[in-house]
């Protein structure tokens, strides 16, 4: 970590219906565009799935995707599962997720200077958080990662509140990883708002691109067509133990 540099964790929210390995993926590119470009330093990813009231068609419930969520990521040492959202009564904006989660850090850790203190607090309300070792006392602070397909959402009428946006990109900040066809740069500058709020929007290139997408995915296990290397291996398991996306007697080859 370079001296002068600003600790962020990064904070994905989505369905994870199931969590692929893009969506680990978009985590790596990201810290190395942050890390090379830029002076920030991540020292967390979050996946943060969405609360079942969502209303989203064919989401499998909660509890199994925070499961899967939490075998996608055990083969990270810097990405962890958040179930706050899940663990709410009703679907929680964007906005207010991630509020949630700055303001977990800073009772934790920003606004802490007793060492001693601090540890106790990080492992009864931010666990994760627990085992990074040598925080000090910089302050930490939480951005959305997202892909390009989101960022043009905000443009989309009735999707997002005008004031949601302005605090998601104004107070926190985005880190948008590209996909093929799309042109983040264009749609920034035809929106007045995102024009405005540039310097808080980071773009990432990703230049090995891979559609992989968990509605495919979905589709795929539908068929009983093999989803290997797609999906962590515990992932696969773990749909075919709970006979998840109408497996149900069909041959799921891993």
């Amino acid at each position: 970590m370079m001296t002068g540099s600003q600790k962020v964790v990064l904070l994905a929210c989505g369905s994870y219906n199931p969590p692929t390995n893009m969506h680990l993926r978009i985590f790596e590119l990201a810290r190395d565009h942050l890390h090379r470009c830029t002076n920030y330093y991540v020292i967390a990813g979050l996946i943060s799935p969405v609360h079942d009231k969502y209303g989203k068609e064919g989401l499998a419930n909660s509890n199994d995707r925070c499961q899967m969520g939490r075998l996608a990521v055990k083969s990270s040492s810097w990405i962890h599962l958040s179930d706050w959202e899940t663990r709410q009564e009703e679907w929680t904006p964007t906005r207010e997720v991630l509020q949630h989660h700055q303001d977990q850090i800073d009772s934790a850790v920003n606004f802490n200077t007793d060492p001693t203190v601090k540890r106790q607090r990080l492992e009864a309300t931010v666990p994760w958080l627990s085992h990074i070792p040598q925080l000090g006392t910089d302050t930490i602070t939480v951005k959305l990662l997202c892909g390009a397909d989101l960022l043009e959402s905000f443009g989309r009428p009735g999707v997002w509140k005008d004031e949601d946006i302005e605090t998601i990109v104004g107070k926190f900040g985005i880190v948008v990883v590209t996909r093929e066809g799309s042109n983040p740069y264009k749609f920034i500058y035809e929106s007045d708002t995102l024009s405005r709020l540039q310097r808080n929007i980071q773009i990432v290139t990703e230049w090995i691109s891979n559609e992989v997408s968990s509605s495919k995915v979905r589709r795929a296990l539908k068929r009983g067509e093999s989803v290997k290397y797609l999906l962590q291996d515990a992932v696969i398991d773990y749909i075919r133990t709970h006979v998840l996306y109408d497996t149900h007697n069909k041959s799921l080859r891993s």
